[in-house]
């Protein structure tokens, strides 16, 4: 028998193995990758006692052309994003911005303020220390303001007092990826890590020396306890950042050698309203702003007059930073958004009913989904993996989907705002794709181009896996073998 009737006889034994409900490809190539990927989720030795579910579609058509276990629900991870940016992009516009606003009520006399200040917040997870430098700036001088015969108060009333999602684990609470959502934060940089702070750790001068810390804000609303000691060049790091529960106490305990580098950890504050309202008050005082009264969370009077206000970035370019880097803040302060700008309430609850009701025209049944959060941080959001690649089928048609697409992450770029979560995976692969990783959990959906010109969309989600982090390479082969069709 010759060589390519072998190839074809292989090829017949091993599709026999697949489930009927499994779709084949046109060509051989494709048939020949189907065959392989049924290979390697029978062989692979990380997948023994672990679920995958895989879904792919022509990016042209929509037609299923390889599935397995694609209906069944499956952790989604960060995946979820992309309902969530999805659903946002739909009912809030490419254009949508985030407010922040400075009112004031009483009376003015001269640059004397009979009354209260207001800062209040609408969302936005860019805000940054220097905006609010800029609207204290506008206070003194386009206001004229020197003195407050009152009181400051923040408002976060847009959004509910709910900080943290139904499901966040408790030892998360403290990580970046698990920041407090308020309707009124502030962020350490560009990357728009919303309602943290960065602690910077360096060892000391000579061995015995406590580590040197630096905070990327001046504030008193963070405390620092130091216990991590400089160690001789040749000892062993051993350093944890961490902050005690229910308050703003930061642990850093450990050791450093000397000459090591920088070691700098992102750490959520605990109720992020209060921490602005401390930075602003520091930024009223710089600007040679006197406050008579007091600095606390209130509401502020619908008669109070708007003196000044920032503006976000737009939703379309806000996405960069969301989808790039995974950015779980942004994704839950955009459910509450959705809930706030259809239902009235900013609260989990009445976003992710406006996300379930925006599904449907998004090619997603809802009725087959679990939905708790809009990062997919929970462990009990469940989504099959054709759901998803439904989603990025119908969403090609949407005036928006260049903004959609352009936020997910590009295999093999270096650029963070450009290749995000995959810049150092799938090299000289054209792949645009979301990325997904929680303990046990390992997904990736999106689109790739074959060697022939053709654009798959896929959904991989593997759960309950030992090691996560190795799932990537199970990922990457499949997609590896999609664009060799």
């Amino acid at each position: 028998m010759q060589k390519s009737g072998i190839r074809i006889l292989l090829f017949l034994l091993l599709a026999a193995l697949i489930p009927p409900s499994t779709y084949s490809y046109a060509n051989e190539s494709g048939q020949l990758v189907k065959a392989e990927i049924s290979k390697l989720l029978q062989e692979e030795p990380l997948l023994n006692g672990a679920l995958a579910g895989i879904s792919i579609r022509s990016a042209k058509t929509g037609e299923v052309l390889y599935e397995h276990n694609g209906d069944v629900r499956m952790r989604p991870a960060s995946n979820m994003k992309l309902l969530t940016s999805a659903a946002a992009l739909s009912v809030l516009g490419e254009k949508h911005v985030f407010r922040t606003e400075i009112r004031l009520d009483g009376k003015r006399y001269g640059n004397i303020l009979k009354g209260n200040l207001y800062i209040k917040g609408f969302g936005d997870p860019t805000l940054l220390k220097e905006d609010l430098t800029l609207l204290a700036k506008d206070i003194a001088h386009s206001g004229g303001i020197k003195n407050i015969e009152g009181d400051l108060i923040a408002d976060d009333s847009w959004f509910d007092k709910v900080r943290l999602s139904p499901d966040l684990i408790w030892s998360d609470e403290y990580a970046y990826y698990g920041a407090q959502i308020s309707a009124l934060t502030v962020s350490p940089n560009k990357d728009f890590d919303s309602g943290t702070i960065i602690v910077e750790v360096s060892p000391g001068l000579k061995v015995g020396d406590p580590a040197q810390i630096k905070l990327s804000h001046k504030t008193n609303y963070v405390k620092i306890v130091n216990q991590a000691v400089t160690m001789s060049p040749d000892g062993e790091k051993n350093l944890t950042i961490e902050r005690n529960h229910a308050s703003n106490t930061i642990l850093v305990k450990g050791f450093l050698p000397i000459g090591a580098k920088v070691e700098k950890e992102w750490i959520a504050v605990w109720e992020p309203t209060q921490f602005v309202l401390d930075l602003f008050k520091q930024e009223l005082a710089k600007q040679g702003i006197k406050l008579s009264g007091t600095s606390r969370v209130g509401d502020t009077p619908m008669e109070a007059d708007i003196l000044t206000s920032h503006r976000s970035l737009p939703l379309s370019e806000l996405l960069i930073p969301f989808m790039k880097l995974s950015n779980n803040g942004h994704a839950e302060i955009l459910i509450k958004e959705m809930g706030k700008v259809r239902k009235g309430e900013g609260s989990w609850e009445k976003g992710i009913e406006v996300l379930n009701e925006q599904l449907p025209k998004l090619g997603v049944n809802p009725d087959t989904l679990v939905i708790r959060d809009g990062s997919g941080i929970s462990h009990v959001n469940l989504i099959p993996a054709n759901e998803i690649s439904k989603l990025l089928y119908t969403v090609q048609k949407e005036k928006w989907f260049p903004a959609f697409l352009k936020s997910l992450p590009v295999a093999g770029k270096r650029d963070r705002m450009v290749g995000g979560t995959l810049r150092k995976r799938m090299d000289g692969l054209d792949v645009k794709a979301k990325t997904g990783t929680i303990s046990t959990v390992s997904t990736l959906s999106g689109y790739v181009e074959t060697k022939k010109g053709e654009i798959l969309i896929f959904s991989i989600l593997l759960n309950n896996l030992v090691d996560e982090e190795k799932g990537k390479e199970i990922e990457d082969r499949i997609v590896h073998q999609l664009a060799n069709t």
